[in-house]
């Protein structure tokens, strides 16, 4: 049986017919269509919307005989909150598989409560018609994240295939994301490495501290600009855990300049909408061609200002 072709949510189901006995429903779905991962289909499977011989089948270990009739349906997406949005992107690349963008600090990736409309998500919808229902309905196609005030380059996939390959490569660490702050004070060394726990902050779950019981976190810093009593710092992730690059440099004594939660909140004559940190860098495969990709994202304005101020006050 040759496989059906990719499905994409909001545009109906897809039936299949079942010809050799099978134990679990999710593996056979899983091997019939390779473009959905197993975890994809199990949550479909869970909220009803594959159907076996005319009846939902909510069981993920359901064993399917000859002759089965399965459809499976994706739902579109629904609700006033996920309307798309005509909020103009920072396109780095884009091709039939992904898009890169520059994320502007002050907007919020996916909706969550207080931030229902505005979010990158919603721009994404407007732009990429057919991005509905890949990776799930709150977030579609998010590879992975940048706090609300961090700025720099992200990646989107436009496929549930390179949505995966994507995820897989940044759990490997095969993908490459490279940041830049600018932090109070001088450390005395060129290069160094914080390597401890993060966990939730014993005061509010919207901060994260050190913790012995927390997961482990890696951080690489190396100075790339002097700036009298701060430093413009270059930051490669071995993890990649909320708020890491925050969090360890408050712990070792250089909070991000204009860091709200982890940072002393002196004000430097800048208005900046968040702390000082900006992914500037991206590299990956390619999750088609396997090429490899680099995208660039250019400092945002606020951020070259600071700079510029820092200099001349050196």
């Amino acid at each position: 049986m040759q496989n059906p072709p990719l499905f994409k949510g909001g545009q109906g189901g897809i039936t299949l017919t079942v010809s050799e006995p099978a134990p679990r429903l999710d593996r056979w779905l899983a091997a019939q269509i390779p473009d959905l991962s197993r975890s994809r289909l199990q949550k479909l499977i869970e909220q009803g919307q594959v159907q076996r011989n005319g009846s939902p089948c909510t069981e993920k270990k359901t064993g399917l005989q000859p002759g089965d009739s399965l459809t499976l349906t994706i739902p579109p997406l629904t609700g006033p909150n996920l309307e798309p949005e005509a909020i103009p992107l920072d396109i780095l690349y884009e091709d039939p598989s992904l898009i890169i963008i520059n994320k502007a600090a002050g907007m919020v990736v996916h909706p969550a409560p207080g931030h229902s409309q505005g979010t990158l998500v919603h721009a994404l919808l407007h732009h990429c018609q057919d991005l509905a229902g890949i990776g799930g309905e709150e977030r579609p196609g998010i590879v992975h994240r940048l706090d609300k005030d961090t700025s720099g380059v992200m990646v989107v996939a436009k496929t549930e295939q390179a949505l995966h390959h994507l995820q897989a490569q940044i759990k490997a660490k095969t993908a490459q994301r490279i940041y830049h702050g600018i932090v109070y004070g001088a450390p005395r060394d060129q290069q160094g490495t914080v390597d401890a726990p993060i966990g939730h902050h014993p005061a509010g779950l919207k901060k994260m501290a050190i913790c012995e019981n927390g997961r482990e976190a890696v951080t690489h810093w190396q100075v790339l600009e002097r700036l009298g009593n701060y430093t413009l710092l270059e930051f490669h992730l071995t993890t990649g855990r909320t708020h890491q690059i925050r969090v360890h440099l408050a712990h070792i004594g250089y909070a991000l300049v204009g860091d709200p939660l982890y940072g002393p909140g002196r004000s430097l004559g800048v208005n900046l909408t968040g702390q000082a940190l900006h992914a500037y860098c991206l590299r990956l495969d390619h999750p088609l061609t396997g090429e490899r990709l680099e995208a660039i994202a250019p400092y945002p304005p606020e951020f070259l200002r600071l700079q510029r101020v820092l200099s001349r006050r050196a």
